[in-house]
């Protein structure tokens, strides 16, 4: 248990039975009455960001967080297989907790959120690079500047490409929106 005097952006806390993110905190001290501490708070389950104002010095709960670099090995079903690259300890963990999971190749370095030694959420890279497997070929003279055809990429994935990608190229592809960024070597 910390005091909400205490905290910082970053701190993991558990409020009402829910795991939080501190995102800003504010000490206030009005003229009249007692301080309080206001703050805007991320839940860690669906992403919403949510204002609660605590008094001054109210206790709440700390959660002890760890993140890890880990590497994934591969895809059976429904989970992923991850191997810890300090230690080489292997965990599973459910392909549904990972946003954007189809972009993710083997052998690809992704960060794990640990909350009480509990595998949380696996962030994957910004960009990875992955190599096209299926696509129409570009018509010659269609230079309409912004045309985009669809690409199927080597885990399965689906992305709109520009017209000049052909079947091997290697992309670079943005996880967070799955928008193409550049071919690569």
């Amino acid at each position: 248990m910390i005091s909400t005097n205490e905290l910082k952006n970053g701190f993991v806390l558990e409020v009402d039975g829910e795991l939080v993110s501190v995102v800003q905190f504010q000490h206030v001290k009005p003229g009249k009455g007692g301080a309080f501490v206001r703050t805007k708070l991320k839940r860690l389950s669906g992403g919403a960001v949510v204002d609660k104002t605590f008094r001054a010095g109210e206790k709440v709960e700390r959660v002890t967080t760890d993140s890890r670099t880990m590497q994934f090995l591969y895809r059976d079903d429904d989970d992923l297989h991850l191997m810890d690259n300090a230690t080489y300890d292997q965990i599973v963990v459910a392909a549904g907790s990972v946003e954007n999971v189809d972009l993710l190749a083997p052998n690809t370095d992704v960060q794990v959120l640990f909350v009480r030694d509990e595998p949380f959420r696996v962030e994957l890279p910004t960009f990875v690079d992955l190599a096209v497997t299926d696509t129409e070929p570009g018509v010659k003279g269609d230079t309409v500047s912004n045309v985009t055809k669809p690409a199927q990429l080597e885990t399965g994935a689906s992305v709109d490409v520009p017209l000049f990608v052909d079947v091997g190229d290697r992309l670079r592809i943005d996880t967070r929106t799955r928008a193409y960024n550049s071919r690569v070597s």
